[in-house]
This record gives C-alpha cells, structure tokens and sequence, in this order.
C-alpha cells in the first residue's frame, strides 16, 4: 500500500476526482450530478481514496435499516494493484460497524474475478446470481452478502 494513501469521507470538492476515476473505469458511467446527488442521499455514504490529493479510487455505499448496500467500487487503472481497493474495502466495513451495520451485499460481474477476490477477503459469500444484470453487454452478476460482525 502506498504510505501516503489517504481515506477519506467524500465532499463536493471531490466530485471532480470521482468522475474521472468513474469514467476511466466504466464505459457506462454515472453522471457527476449522480454523485452530487448521492451527496445529499441521506442513506448514502462515498469514501475516497487519495494519493498527494488526487482521487485514485472510492467506495459507495447505502444504509438501508441496518443493511450496507454497496453501490460503487473503483480504482483508477493507473493505480490498481496497490492495495488501494482493499484499504477503500477495510475503511467500508469500519464505517459499517460504526454504524450498526450488520450486513453488507453487493452484486460483481461473474467475469470480475479480482474483484471478487477482493470481495471473499472481507467475508462476502455468495448468495445468488442475477441473470444478465449489467445492460451493456447482459452479465450475470454475483450477489455476495457478508456478516460485518464476523469481519
């Protein structure tokens, strides 16, 4: 990991940042008036990753009851492989427990392997499989779930 990675709760003034990470990650993208909305989401909560002050990844989340519903995970192409996505992952859990959260649930691209990975790392398991649930190119998605008190 890089020493000088910083995780932080996302503001407005990281919306820039996001969106080009956003952007080089997928080519079906959110917009950055979604993330400005999800700013003002009361049950929504974005971490960001940054090196020297740069945005190189972030993590989204929703609190539903005592739920985590991940809704977003990336990691700049230029940055990945240096344990950017497990540290956003480990900030992720921590705020979940602090939070009373008592589970976490996501959906991954069968195809994502490193993701996944990632995923099992922190106790996520899976639950089940959504027939062609990404729209761009109709992959099935992985639903994982995780107890948070286990991890």
């Amino acid at each position: 990991m890089e020493n000088n990675l910083v995780i932080e709760m996302m503001t407005s003034k990281d919306i820039d940042g996001v969106f080009e990470v956003e952007r080089n990650c997928f080519e079906h993208h959110w917009s950055k008036d979604a993330f400005a909305k999800e700013l003002k989401n009361d049950v929504a909560r974005y971490l960001v990753a940054k090196l020297d002050n740069k945005v190189v990844g972030y993590v989204g989340i929703w609190f539903v009851m005592d739920e985590g519903h991940i809704t977003n995970v990336a990691v700049h192409s230029d940055y990945r492989g240096k344990k950017i996505g497990d540290e956003l992952v480990k900030e992720l859990v921590k705020l979940c427990k602090e939070n009373n959260i008592v589970s976490m649930t996501l959906e991954v691209r069968t195809s994502n392997i490193v993701a996944q990975n990632l995923y099992k790392k922190y106790g996520f398991k899976l639950a089940g499989i959504r027939k062609e649930y990404y729209s761009d190119n109709k992959e099935d998605a992985m639903i994982m779930w995780n107890d948070v008190k286990a991890v």
